[in-house]
């Protein structure tokens, strides 16, 4: 099957012959700007109301955080939940939403497939077709117009570019016009079991914010405290303080590793490896590797690069759950590194 250089441009593969494929029906030219999409005035209002409640409320529990914890309102079994809820949602991005269903990294079985769809719905960072196609549509235009979350998109001056970090780290999410999910995401739009997830989203909403609690009060009970304050606090950091640390390690990103760090392979953006943000992000901060090659399984190719999404994907692919996976090899890392 034969596909023109957009369509691998968008999946992330442009001029690569070798890289899997997934045909999607676009015979415009990548310059042409993005269209909105229509959607009622009160829908959207809705809409944006609903997201600056999950980015505001989470946000405030972390920045008063410090203060609560230093009152001993952080028990062992808060943390042991965040990171948890932390782990499976993370990787649900990283590994799910990202490498898999925008890159096809891998392949996998139904089971896996459904898996990865709702740990990363439940990283509540919208579902997984809308995700998937704000992706793809990033790679189709990366830095350029209709790039829809580029730091570029004011100019390269100090205020441009402040204004710029805002609209890629959050402003960009109040953005009426949506991408175009019938353009980037067909295949996944004709997938009955992501179409089923995708449904679900507001069930898989309420499980994130909702199972914490409740694992928190029943190790408060077993092990002989106070259920309600168990149930409130592992509540205020597995739920809120979790969702608010992933969601900025994930917007980060779009906006720091598009302005800032290292570029040790040749991109057509700006693209940037952050290694600070690589255990917070579980490798994503690699992102110039993952811009130069971006249906690679692994993005922290170099020695000491925290990737712990690849590590997942290695132990499925031991396993049996993971077949095809796409990792670098060195020629094609020697034939897109900077010459020094």
């Amino acid at each position: 099957m034969t596909t023109t250089p957009l369509e691998r441009k968008m999946l992330g593969n442009a001029g690569d012959p070798d890289a899997p494929t997934t045909t999607i029906d676009v015979s415009e030219d990548v310059a042409r700007p993005m269209q909105a999409v229509p959607k009622s005035l009160l829908l959207a209002r809705a809409e944006q109301a609903a997201l600056a409640a999950f980015i505001a409320v989470p946000l405030v529990c972390v920045l008063v955080g410090a203060f609560v914890a230093w009152g001993g309102f952080l028990s062992w079994r808060d943390v042991v939940i965040s990171t948890v809820f932390y782990a499976i949602t993370g990787h649900g991005i990283t590994v799910g939403f990202h490498r898999y269903f925008t890159h096809g990294s891998f392949k996998a079985g139904r089971g896996v497939r459904v898996a990865l769809a709702v740990a990363g719905s439940m990283a509540v960072e919208g579902p997984v077709t809308r995700w998937v196609a704000d992706h793809r549509r990033h790679h189709a235009y990366s830095d350029k117009e209709g790039d829809p979350h580029s730091p570029w998109r004011y100019g390269e001056n100090f205020p441009a570019l402040c204004k710029g970090l805002w609209h890629a780290h959050i402003g960009w999410l109040f953005d009426v016009e949506q991408t175009d999910q019938k353009r980037f995401t067909p295949d996944l739009l004709a997938d009955p079991d992501v179409a089923r997830v995708n449904r679900l989203f507001p069930l898989w909403v309420t499980l994130s914010l909702g199972l914490p609690p409740v694992l928190g009060a029943l190790l408060a009970l077993a092990t002989g405290h106070d259920v309600s304050t168990g149930a409130v606090t592992a509540f205020f950091w597995a739920s809120l303080v979790r969702m608010a640390v992933l969601h900025h390690a994930t917007w980060a990103i779009n906006s720091i590793c598009h302005t800032f760090g290292e570029r040790p392979f040749k991109t057509r953006d700006k693209s940037s490896n952050v290694w600070p943000l690589a255990f917070l992000s579980m490798g994503e901060s690699w992102h110039n590797l993952h811009h130069a090659d971006p249906t690679a399984a692994r993005h922290g190719v170099d020695r000491w690069q925290f990737d712990s999404s690849a590590e997942l994907i290695r132990g499925l692919e031991k396993l049996g759950l993971a077949t095809d996976v796409r990792w670098p090899s060195r020629e094609r890392l020697d034939a897109r590194r900077v010459s020094v």
